[in-house]
Formats: C-alpha cells, structure tokens, sequence
C-alpha cells in the first residue's frame, strides 16, 4: 500500500480543495524550512484543530530561533547549500520512508518568479536522480492551478478529454510523437519553453512516445 506524502514549500500557502484535500489526507507531512509558520497559519483550517506537521527540514534559514528551539524535536536541519529546502526535504522523504511512495510537493510555486522557476524544474532532477519507478516512487508538484511532473520515457497517460497539457524538456533532441493532444508534438523541437505549451487533450488517454529515453515536465491544469 502507498503512502501518502506531502511536502509543504516556503511559497503559496494551497487555497483550494485538491492540495488542501491532500494535506488533511496526507499520512506524512513534511514543512520546508520557513513553511512551518504557514502551515501553523493554516493547520486548523484544514484539520478543524491546531497540529504540527511530522517533520521541518532545511538549512533553517528562514526560520526563527524561537520556533527553532520550540519545534526541536521535529526538525531536521542539513547545513549544505548545494540542494534546496524541497530537494532536501524529498531526499529525507526517499531515504527514510521507504519504497511505494506517493509524494505531493505544494506550495512551491508563487510568490518569487526563480524560486517557481527552479523547483519545477528540480522535477526533473528526481526523475534523473533515483530509479523512482524501481522504488514505486511518484512525485508530482500540485498548486491552485495545476500539477506537474516529469517523464523519462514513453508514457500514457490518463488525464480525460478537454484537459488542458503544455510539454517543456531542455532536450532539443528529443521528439515526442502524440497520440491524443489536439496539436500533435511530432515535429515540436524543444529548444525553447513555449514550444508544446498550451495543449488540450482530445481524448480520455493521450500517450507520448519518445525518440529516445530523456527527460520532459507534464504540466496540466
């Protein structure tokens, strides 16, 4: 049985029932660094009473030494700069809570333009970095607007006609033949953001077949 992970980011606090739906169901939730003080904010909203989350891990650079020293027992600081808070807390989550993991990453996007920027990107990353699939590892990043994730190969997908999908990969040599999008990609050359951006599904099912074994980030709304 997968278990449900969410981790929270230090940006939009989720406003809608999906991600907040996701937080309430969540059977582990972990705050990044400075999110523990919106999560706090917003915790009996969501759960009809004040609660902490199960783990803050990050370089606490944006967390005060109050909350710091009143939250110890649930913080996990790691003091190297190269990965950042969401990095951090999804490696903890991978290594420490074992395979069949269902991760959901909220609040990573909104408030500054290079930190939405550099945590969707991050997506890919992951993919790239651990055999997710091997482990029965998802990981999707879920904001008021949509979800993302990345694909490293052939994938269908299930996403129900009239969905809207935009496609972005930094591999200008790979080529997505579509099965299922109302603008086919077969010819797209991803050598900039926009080029398969603002799709629809036409169908229940679409499947993307790849040149070769890459990297692409699914954005749906």
């Amino acid at each position: 049985m997968h278990k449900n992970v969410v981790i929270i980011c230090d940006g939009c606090f989720p406003k809608s029932a999906y991600p907040c739906y996701l937080i309430q169901t969540a059977d582990f939730i972990i705050c990044c660094d400075g999110a523990l003080r919106k999560f706090l904010k917003n915790s009996k909203k969501i759960f009809g009473e004040d609660r902490l989350p199960d783990l803050v891990t990050g370089d606490m650079d944006t967390l005060s030494k109050a909350l710091q020293k009143k939250y110890a027992d649930i913080i996990v600081k790691v003091d190297e700069q190269e990965h950042n808070d969401q990095t951090k807390a999804v490696t903890w989550a991978v290594d420490n809570l074992g395979d069949g993991l269902d991760i959901f990453i909220l609040g990573a996007t909104g408030e500054r333009e290079d930190h939405t920027i550099g945590n969707i990107s991050l997506l890919m990353e992951y993919a790239r970095r651990w055999d997710l699939e091997q482990k029965e590892i998802s990981i999707q990043m879920i904001s008021d607007h949509g979800t993302l994730f990345a694909i490293s190969d052939t994938t269908e997908i299930d996403c129900g006609t009239g969905r809207r999908i935009s496609i972005f990969s930094p591999d200008n040599s790979l080529k997505i033949k579509s099965e299922g999008l109302q603008w086919p990609t077969d010819d797209v050359v991803f050598d900039n953001w926009w080029k398969a951006t603002l799709n629809r599904a036409c169908s229940d099912r679409i499947r993307l077949t790849f040149s070769h074994p890459s990297i692409a980030l699914i954005m749906m709304d």
